[in-house]
């Protein structure tokens, strides 16, 4: 009779994908710096210009193409060998599929689709990147290009101040948790941040970032990046 494995829910933010090179979008010297949020991540940005917005996330495909997965969304990969793992993610990279992990769920968006701007989460309208005829990549998306429903194609991220739609389904799995991870996202972005609130009283709770966080009590902190970080809970986990 073979054992169930643990179930352990991971939340990963941007510090997530510095390893790998990718700019953080909030701290110094991050993407928010050089582009204002309220142009290229919001209903009413896209509204005023959806060229901007477009040329912005063609920008980031390009600039993003060839960046690999760091060794701590590998390890993460690789702890679906002992555990039941779910990737609950903030970033818009598809860093974890890269890498190996079969069950992410994208908070925020997925930065390689592109969808209808009129039913931004019906599926029917999803276009996944790099696609044929747009541009020489296929990641730079002429600003005249249709969904099936005849409205302009938009980049598949939750803009903000919209509906997550994922949300739900990262609950439950909350919920699910024998273990939960937190990894490289300062807690402040909502209602991703209120995610821990849904694991079992008394489960453990870990969370890996370079800098303290103020969190709740009974949270174990690793003050280090996300790759040493995975190391050090793969260790503690084989303790438990």
């Amino acid at each position: 009779m073979t054992m169930e494995k643990k179930k352990i829910v991971v939340l990963t933010g941007a510090g997530m994908s510095v390893e790998s090179g990718l700019s953080t979008f909030r701290d110094a010297g991050g993407l928010w710096d050089n582009y204002p949020v309220e142009r290229v991540a919001t209903h009413e940005g896209w509204e005023a210009n959806p060229n901007y917005v477009n040329d912005f996330y063609n920008m980031l495909r390009v600039k993003y193409k060839d960046v690999q997965p760091c060794e701590g969304h590998r390890l993460l990969a690789e702890m679906e060998k002992d555990y039941d793992v779910t990737v609950v993610t903030q970033n818009v990279d598809a860093l974890h599929e890269a890498a190996g992990s079969t069950k992410v769920i994208h908070l925020h968006g997925e930065m390689m689709k592109m969808c209808s701007s009129r039913d931004v989460d019906n599926p029917r309208y999803h276009i996944s990147l790099p696609h044929t005829g747009f541009g020489d990549t296929g990641l730079e998306v002429p600003h005249d290009e249709k969904a099936a429903d005849g409205s302009l194609l938009r980049p598949f991220i939750v803009f903000f101040g919209e509906n997550v739609p994922n949300l739900y389904d990262a609950a439950q799995e909350a919920q699910k948790a024998d273990v939960f991870v937190i990894i490289g996202t300062s807690l402040n972005v909502y209602p991703a941040a209120g995610l821990v609130q849904y694991a079992k009283p008394g489960i453990p709770v870990y969370l890996i970032d370079p800098k303290p966080v103020a969190t709740r009590a009974n949270v174990t902190q690793f003050e280090c990046g996300a790759s040493e970080g995975v190391k050090k809970l793969i260790e503690v986990l084989k303790k438990a």
